[in-house]
């Protein structure tokens, strides 16, 4: 059975590895697991509101664009949004569609003071299979966590 430490720890330990400058590296698994038992623990879907309501969201993320559906500009107002929806001393956890724009938001997070900044590898929808599918090789979505469609 884990416990909250040593799912930190992991993560902590990823993160140091890869050399990566935020607080740590997430399983999907482990992200809700913290979700239920850390007090104040936060999800951040940083995907847009496009594929939120096309791919599917997860209850309870509070979703935040890191980049604006067509054109995939950045957000601008990233970091002050943030700022206003998650305490800087919350246990934050980015998502995106696979990991990389929720690793440049938990960078972003990091840099701008939040102490517990993690990204969820993987991502909602994870690696593409040989077909070129999401949602099937690993990610939120094919570990069968919680999450729905409009």
């Amino acid at each position: 059975m884990p416990t909250l430490n040593t799912i930190l720890h992991a993560a902590q330990q990823r993160a140091s590895g890869a050399g990566l400058n935020y607080s740590g590296t997430l399983t999907p698994q482990e992200a809700v697991y913290l979700m239920e038992h850390a007090p104040g623990a936060i999800i951040v879907d940083v995907r847009s509101q496009a594929e939120r309501d096309l791919v599917g969201f997860i209850d309870n993320a509070i979703a935040l664009e890191w980049q604006t559906y067509p054109d995939w500009q950045p957000n601008p107002y990233f970091i002050p949004q943030l700022k206003t929806a998650v305490d800087t001393e919350a246990l934050v956890m980015f998502i995106c569609r696979s990991g990389h724009r929720s690793h440049q938001a938990a960078t972003a997070a990091q840099l701008a003071g939040y102490g517990s900044a993690y990204n969820i590898a993987e991502g909602f929808e994870g690696e593409k299979d040989n077909a070129g599918h999401r949602g099937v090789i690993n990610g939120w979505k094919a570990a069968a966590l919680p999450w729905r469609q409009k």
